[in-house]
C-alpha cells in the first residue's frame, strides 16, 4: 500500500474549489492538506470532497484569513488542532491515520508570511512568524516527533540557495533572510526532519511552489520561491517512493499563487 500526501495553499478554497476538485480528479492523493482556507468552518465547501470520496474531513477555519483543513479517504484515529503565540489564528491542524498495525501523524501548518520589512523590532508580523517558529522548534521534539510522522504546509520559508530565484538578491527579502532560514532548520533539526521533496531533488537543482501573482509572465520571469515543504520522521524516511511538485496548477484557469506538492510513502 501506498499513502499518497498532498500539500497546497489554495489561497480561498471557496474561490478555488474548481481546482481542488481537478487536482483530485488527476492526482487522487489519500490525504490533502490546505492552507489559507480563508473561510470558517460552517462555510467550507464540504459536498465537492465527499462526493469524491473524501468523507474525513477536520477544519481549522476563521473567516476571511489563515485557515487549515485537512480532508481524507482515510478514517481519522484521532484529531487535534493547536494555537501559536496566543494569537488565536487558525494555522495547525494536525490527523492521525492507520499505518498497518501502527499510527502515522499528520500536521499542517500555515507559518505567519512576515510582512515585507525582516525586521522584529520594527515589523510585528516578522516578529511574530520569528516567534511562531520558535514555538515549534520548542514542540516538534523528543516524544512529538520519536514516532511516524509528516508536517507538511506553507511554511513561508525558502530555506536553500535554491529554492529561490536569486539566492543574492533574496537575502534581505522576507521568507529567505538568514535569520528565517536558520529558524526553519532549527525546526527540522529539533525533530530530526527529512525533507522528503530535497530527498529526491538534489538541492543544487532549482526547485520552486510559489509564483508571484506581480509578475505579467510567471512561467517566462520563473522568479519563484519554495515555500511549501513536506517532511518525515527517520522513521518514514527509508520508505519514501517519490516526490511531485504540480507546476501546471500555476497555469489553471484562477490558478493559486502556490501549486501543490506531492508524496509518496510506501507500506511498512
Amino acid at each position: 500500500m501506498t499513502l499518497a500526501i498532498a500539500t497546497w495553499n489554495i489561497n480561498s478554497v471557496r474561490l478555488r474549489i474548481r481546482q481542488v476538485g481537478m487536482f483530485l480528479d488527476r492526482f487522487a492523493p489519500d490525504v490533502l492538506c490546505l492552507q489559507e482556507t480563508k473561510c470558517p468552518d460552517d462555510r467550507f465547501p464540504l459536498k465537492p470532497f465527499r462526493h469524491r470520496g473524501y468523507e474525513h474531513v477536520l477544519l481549522n477555519g476563521q473567516k476571511g484569513y489563515h485557515g487549515v483543513a485537512i480532508v481524507s479517504r482515510l478514517p481519522f484515529l484521532a484529531t487535534s488542532k493547536r494555537g501559536f503565540c496566543q494569537k488565536g489564528d487558525a494555522r495547525h491542524a494536525a490527523v492521525t491515520v492507520a499505518d498497518g498495525d501502527d499510527e502515522i501523524v499528520i500536521h499542517n501548518f500555515y507559518i505567519p508570511a512576515g510582512g515585507d520589512l525582516p525586521d522584529p523590532a520594527l515589523n510585528d508580523k516578522f516578529a511574530h512568524k520569528l516567534a511562531f517558529l520558535d514555538e515549534m522548534t520548542r514542540w516538534l521534539s523528543g516524544p512529538e516527533t520519536d514516532r511516524r510522522a509528516v508536517l507538511v504546509g506553507d511554511l513561508n520559508v525558502a530555506p536553500l540557495e535554491n529554492d529561490v530565484w536569486s539566492h543574492k538578491q533574496l537575502l534581505n527579502i522576507v521568507s529567505h533572510t538568514p535569520v528565517e532560514t536558520e529558524r526553519l532548520e532549527g525546526v527540522r533539526a529539533a525533530g530530526s526532519w527529512v525533507d522528503a521533496v530535497r530527498n529526491f531533488v538534489p538541492a543544487d537543482t532549482k526547485l520552486y511552489t510559489w509564483w508571484s501573482y506581480r509578475a505579467q509572465d510567471w512561467r517566462r520571469s520563473d522568479r519563484g520561491r519554495r515555500l511549501d515543504h513536506i517532511w518525515v520522521t527517520p522513521h518514514l524516511a527509508p520508505r519514501l517512493q517519490n516526490a511531485e511538485v504540480i507546476r501546471a496548477a500555476r497555469g489553471w484557469k484562477r490558478p493559486s499563487d502556490h501549486v501543490p506538492v506531492i508524496v509518496r510513502i510506501g507500506s511498512g
